[in-house]
């Protein structure tokens, strides 16, 4: 069965897989060194999204009337919540992306070294701040509803496609920010912006209720449909569109492969420019 699969789509894997180790050494690494001279050190991991939910439950619980739709305030801050988790996953990598190669370039600059894995070591170090934060929400929707809804068990089924998709995006923002540091500034310019065109702090079916011509349009934010879907499975309760799912699931892997293919096309090239 595998045979069948095109090696443009197990090439990734396969050469993560080969390097899992140095991939696992560099995470370690990383993590260590993110909190050394800290007194909590660790901690803030989840001191950190634990400050931030809390902050959105007392700040809109003024405004929630005005805004939950007849949300509880608990469900409304959860809702923010689990988007922030998906969105500043992908924000910090497209954030630091441009920039991975620049701050290894000692170790691109040698032959042996596989330049491919940054994006993976990337991906997972900001997958376990995101990890941990929904956590954080998990302990948060058991003391305010009591209750967890039995489909957040399928979330792995977003986040596995969500994961694919940041590669992709990492990989290709890997390659242009060797060539020019610009990419940079433009993610910095572009990010912010983009947060307001993600259902965060709404869901799509409001501004599909009061514009659904703009509702098209942020419809085409693949980041806003992972966040509308994990809310279903997270916190609504609910089964995302089927159809919806698979065309989202198809874009990511194309994002992936193709992400993945533009960097291994210019790796030799990224090498001479860094």
């Amino acid at each position: 069965m595998l045979s069948s699969i095109p090696p443009a789509y197990v090439a990734p894997f396969e050469r993560a897989w080969r390097n899992r180790e140095l991939i696992r050494a560099v995470v370690r690494r990383e993590f260590i060194s993110r909190f050394r001279g800290s007194l909590l050190g660790p901690l803030w991991a989840v001191i950190s999204p634990l400050i931030v939910l809390l902050t959105y439950t007392v700040l809109f619980s003024i405004t929630v009337p005005q805004l939950s739709a007849g949300m509880t305030l608990a469900d409304y801050s959860s809702g923010i919540f689990v988007g922030l988790i998906l969105f500043n996953l992908f924000s910090e990598l497209a954030y630091r992306a441009p920039m991975l190669l620049h701050e290894h370039v000692n170790f691109v600059k040698r032959s042996i070294f596989p330049s491919e894995t940054i994006a993976w070591t990337a991906t997972i170090r900001a997958l376990i701040y995101a990890a941990v934060a929904f956590g954080v929400y998990i302990v948060f929707r058991l003391m305010t509803a009591g209750t967890l809804p039995l489909t957040i068990l399928l979330t792995p089924l977003v986040i596995a496609p969500f994961i694919l998709f940041l590669l992709g995006v990492v990989w290709f923002l890997m390659a242009l920010g060797a060539f020019t540091r610009d990419v940079s500034h433009i993610m910095a310019s572009i990010v912010p912006v983009l947060m307001f065109a993600t259902p965060i702090f709404y869901r799509l079916e409001q501004i599909d209720a009061m514009s659904p011509a703009t509702a098209i349009w942020l419809r085409l934010n693949i980041v806003g449909d992972y966040i509308e879907m994990m809310r279903a499975l997270a916190l609504d309760g609910r089964i995302p569109n089927v159809f919806g799912y698979i065309a989202v699931v198809a874009v990511s892997v194309a994002v992936f492969v193709g992400g993945y293919q533009f960097f291994m096309r210019y790796k030799s090239v990224i090498v001479d420019v860094i």
